[in-house]
């Protein structure tokens, strides 16, 4: 494959963190596992600006406000909308993603109106393994919301986990779930066990992750931006060519919700070694 001339970059905040009542085998942000995460609520709407024009100025297009739980209720739409108003008003050139679990028409429509263009929901896995990670809600109940997310105008962007315990079909079965979905962007995360966590181990390596994003890019045609997210320091290190060559076209800078991720500096260098340049604008041609 000809190598993608430019690369999109997104950045996340985690504005309320760790404090999830659902029992997600393989998220540290549940309440349940008693990982050693940094835990708060509703983190200060001036902080958050800062840090998304520091997101801007590392080459960000995309910024991901994410909080932990199940859902939105009426308190936590009405914050990620202002905080959403609060950016729009003094950051220029950011495209603004809510993640904030399930998600009515209603409260995405209200998101839609104050700032919000894209809405993150994954998918995680297949249908199948689903109730292997997860039992205090289904996987229907994930899939009504990218729908939900699809029908109101927002822009979706869905992809998953790989590495949780589950098969090769499952992970094709995923693939085939998030394509009926028609996803402008899909981020693909990589496991990165921690050992609170009921999933001990990663079942995946490099050379299987490549054929994940190469099937991902088949699969989702060449209009989808295709991210590496999560898991991208511990399987992709030293590796990341081979993730552009297989089909990736974006990726997060910065830290994730629990992990820290590489500096930002540094991954600059590494796509400007790798002849890659950071893209300016969402607009792909």
């Amino acid at each position: 494959m000809m190598k993608q001339k430019q690369i999109f970059l997104c950045a996340i905040n985690n504005i309320l963190s760790g404090t999830c009542k659902e029992d997600c085998k393989f998220c540290a942000q549940s309440v349940r596992y008693d990982a050693k995460i940094e835990r708060y609520t509703y983190k200060d709407v001036a902080t958050i600006v800062e840090e998304a024009k520091i997101a801007k100025s590392h080459g960000a297009l995309g910024y991901c406000l994410v909080t932990a739980g199940k859902g939105l209720d009426e308190k936590k739409t009405d914050f990620v909308a202002r905080v959403a108003q609060a950016i729009k008003k003094e950051v220029e050139g950011l495209n603004l993603i809510a993640c904030n679990g399930t998600a009515s028409m209603e409260q995405l429509t209200y998101l839609k109106a104050h700032g919000i263009e894209s809405y993150n929901h994954n998918l995680e896995t297949s249908k199948r393994y689903y109730p292997e990670i997860c039992q205090t809600h289904g996987w229907d109940e994930r899939y009504r919301t990218c729908e939900n997310v699809k029908s109101v105008g927002l822009t979706l962007c869905t992809g998953g986990i790989f590495g949780m315990g589950e098969g090769e079909q499952d992970r094709s079965d995923l693939l085939e779930a998030i394509a009926s979905l028609k996803p402008q962007s899909t981020p693909l995360n990589f496991y990165h066990p921690n050992p609170a966590l009921p999933i001990k181990t990663r079942n995946i390596g490099l050379d299987e992750a490549v054929e994940v994003i190469q099937k991902a890019r088949k699969r989702l045609g060449e209009d989808t931006l295709l991210m590496v997210a999560g898991g991208r320091e511990l399987l992709f290190g030293g590796n990341e060519n081979r993730m552009f060559e297989a089909g990736a076209n974006a990726m997060v800078v910065g830290h994730y919700l629990t992990t820290k991720g590489s500096e930002p500096l540094k991954d600059q260098h590494m796509l400007q070694s790798l002849g890659y340049e950071i893209a300016t604008t969402c607009e792909k041609h």
